[in-house]
């Protein structure tokens, strides 16, 4: 069982938890059940890096609960297999994570390649009252990508995989990843 599976093993059971400096505070009704206390104390490193709030504000916590109700939603409500909700949830996780980690850069230099905009002009990505990105066009393909590759290693890195398969930007249904 992992972290994530603890946490939710331990509120399933009336368990609510906390972080409080270096340690884990439980809070209960009745006394817990002693395997699940057991399963807190050894996974405890790993959930409290879960529970720990990032500089966008969100703890993995908050990132799962992002993901578990975009797959539910999309689910139940959007008459989707698990299997596609999961892979838009997903979609869904590595848009906000771009979202609320924003880069800035100050114009007149390419935040991709540095150059200056002699030769191509630099275009804003972004909106104002956050901060733009300044790139050249044919620079922010690649920019682009590696952003969404340190999301999708963000999420990874708290416990939000990429499902097995994985929507297309389009839109379209989801393909198998090794079918791409």
């Amino acid at each position: 069982m992992n972290a994530a599976e603890a946490m939710t093993a331990a509120r399933a059971a009336g368990i609510d938890l906390r972080p409080d400096g270096d340690d884990l505070v439980l809070e209960a009704s009745a006394v817990p059940p002693a395997y699940i206390i057991d399963l807190l104390s050894r996974l405890k490193p790993e959930i409290m890096v879960l529970l720990q709030t990032s500089r966008d504000g969100w703890s993995a916590e908050d990132w799962q609960f992002l993901f578990d109700e975009r797959a539910g939603v999309t689910e139940f409500d959007g008459g989707l297999t698990r299997v596609e909700a999961e892979a838009r949830a997903f979609d869904c996780c590595v848009a906000e994570w771009l979202n609320r980690n924003f880069v800035r850069s100050p114009p007149g230099r390419c935040l991709a390649c540095g150059g200056d905009h002699t030769h191509e002009q630099l275009l804003p990505f972004g909106i104002e009252p956050i901060g733009r990105a300044w790139l050249h066009s044919g620079c922010w393909s690649g920019w682009h990508t590696g952003r969404k590759s340190e999301a999708v290693a963000a999420l990874a890195a708290m416990g939000i995989t990429m499902p097995a398969y994985q929507t297309c930007d389009s839109g379209s249904p989801p393909i198998p990843l090794d079918q791409r």
